[in-house]
């Protein structure tokens, strides 16, 4: 048995680079089409953020029509966004406080460049400025962080309802839903306002395991509900040269390592759910960087019965439980005073 089971993992990952080959030949085959009837590089804005000396801007560069701008969209369902042609290798020009850089997409579009700063951004967000192909340019939000207090914030089942634990039902709302019709978990807006209480320039981070092409929606139904504006890291699904699936505990854990980096000065809440991998990527975080981490909130997915929620300690770092940011309010409250 376990012979076969060894026979049927190398089959397996054999198979997985000649897919990845295979989906991108296909790719490179529609979006060279596309290019035959006038699309052209067009650029989708994600937000970033920046520290006094340096500023992390994202995007992404796709295909569309010329005329047409695939950032306007509004009230699309999520699983149309997931139709994009991606556009590897693109020129893109980069301004930012009188910085100029111009960096080339990755092959799946995305741009993610480390822009030096020769002076400070001022106080509040700040704008980059990013060009391909003779578009007007882009605007793309970065986020500015002064303050030594930082929020990340996961998404799925923490700010908005998705059910992980119920597949179908989970399927259903992130395909089909919009930032309209997305449910919020109650008083979640309220819980990452006070995790930054009286923090002016705190850095707050949206963190998710969902697709890029979803970035969008998230950041609208953020400023609906009423969250404080952040940047917003998202991942990418499908095949990868060596997975079927991308891995959403190393993207969760690898953005947590880089946020270190990028802010070494911040010391962080982290707020995430105990539906999947949240409890454990915090604890190794908490216990690899000491000091960085003044609490974590955990929204209780599924109570048991026998656990109220309540507070406990991790590592020297606060954790609070509580089935929404109503009950883990007052225990953060607490925790961080």
């Amino acid at each position: 048995m376990a012979a076969l089971t060894r026979l049927l993992r190398a089959v397996q990952q054999g198979a997985v680079p000649v897919a990845y080959a295979t989906g991108t030949r296909l790719r490179a085959g529609a979006s060279a089409l596309a290019e035959r009837v006038g699309w052209r590089p067009a650029l989708l804005p994600y937000s970033g953020y920046a520290s006094t000396h340096q500023a992390r801007v994202l995007a992404r560069v796709v295909l569309a029509p010329a005329s047409a701008d695939p950032a306007a969209r509004r009230g699309v369902a999520a699983w149309r966004r997931l139709l994009t042609l991606e556009c590897p290798a693109a020129e893109v020009r980069v301004e930012l406080a009188g910085v100029t850089t111009t960096v080339s997409s990755d092959d799946g579009g995305l741009v993610d460049v480390t822009v030096p700063l020769d002076e400070p951004l001022g106080d509040g967000p700040a704008t980059a400025l990013l060009h391909v192909d003779g578009r007007p340019p882009a605007r793309v939000p970065v986020h500015v962080v002064t303050a030594r207090r930082g929020v990340v914030c996961d998404i799925d089942d923490t700010v908005w309802v998705t059910g992980i634990g119920h597949p179908l039902q989970a399927a259903r709302r992130t395909l089909l839903g919009t930032s309209s019709t997305r449910r919020v978990v109650p008083g979640m807006a309220a819980l990452v306002r006070e995790a930054a209480r009286r923090q002016e320039g705190a850095a707050t981070v949206y963190l998710s395991n969902g697709p890029w092409n979803f970035a969008g929606v998230v950041t609208r139904f953020l400023r609906k509900q009423g969250f404080p504006a952040g940047a917003v890291l998202m991942t990418d699904w499908g095949i990868t040269p060596t997975r079927w699936f991308r891995d959403g505990s190393e993207h969760k854990r690898s953005s947590l390592v880089r946020l270190h980096e990028d802010l070494p000065e911040v010391s962080w809440v982290l707020i995430g759910d105990d539906g999947e991998h949240d409890p454990d990527l915090y604890e190794e975080f908490a216990r690899a960087h000491p000091g960085s981490v003044d609490a974590i909130a955990l929204r209780q997915v599924a109570p048991d019965a026998r656990d109220a929620g309540g507070t406990s300690e991790l590592a020297g770092v606060p954790v609070v439980r509580g089935t929404d940011g109503d009950a883990l309010l007052p225990l953060l409250r607490a925790a961080l005073r």
